[in-house]
């Protein structure tokens, strides 16, 4: 069974209780150092915890075992929302609300959390990658009826299958119900700009302060 074993934390356990929580899921083959990062550009009224994929691959970790870029696994990804919010169950009460955010692999593994146990989550920010399509999880039209979610990709991205990025947008734009804000980063390939973390930053500060 998988289970979270390790997180890095923006803050010390003192300073966390009121704050807002994000969940900030790394990209297949990297680790919570990867990721952590973009805490530094989060308003004071946020806390970022990022945890470590549970299945090693290479020299990194991912979340799920899969059939190809974009392509969970059901069992595996399954297995690991369980884990998450299991991990989630001990951590996220002295906090106001939980935000995910997740980079490629971990947009994956967001949406799973999403498809899963929306009413768990405040929002979401969703960057270069694609929900998990085909893995056993119901998405039924409004599931995030209201919901902010932050999408944004670059259109040129080589490594997400660029069927499975559309369909994300459509489901998202069209079928979702969610408050979609949309952003697209011509020239940054798979990776965060400065310009997109400033944006990720502004937009979570409006879900804190609601």
């Amino acid at each position: 069974m998988s289970k979270i074993t390790a997180a890095a934390w923006s803050r010390p356990e003192a300073e966390r209780p009121g704050t807002t929580l994000v969940v900030a899921l790394h990209g297949r083959g990297a680790d919570e150092s990867s990721i952590i990062g973009i805490a530094g550009l989060m308003p004071a009224s946020v806390t970022v915890a990022a945890p470590r994929g549970p299945i090693q691959v290479g020299d990194g970790w991912t979340w799920f075992e899969n059939q190809g870029i974009g392509r969970p696994l059901e069992s595996s990804i399954k297995g690991t929302a369980d884990a998450l919010l299991a991990w989630l169950d001990e951590v996220a009460e002295p906090h106001s609300r939980v935000v995910l955010l997740g980079f490629s692999g971990g947009t994956a593994m967001s949406g799973g959390l999403l498809f899963t146990a929306p009413e768990r989550f405040a929002g979401a920010v969703l960057l270069s990658g694609t929900l998990p399509w085909d893995a056993g999880l119901e998405a039924p039209e409004v599931l995030l009826s209201g919901m902010p979610i932050f999408w944004s990709i670059d259109p040129e991205d080589s490594v997400i299958p660029a069927e499975l990025a559309a369909r994300s947008h459509t489901w998202l734009v069209e079928q979702s119900g969610a408050d979609i804000t949309e952003r697209t980063y011509p020239g940054v390939g798979h990776g965060i700009s400065q310009q997109e973390a400033e944006d990720v930053a502004a937009f979570v500060g409006d879900i804190a302060q609601d």
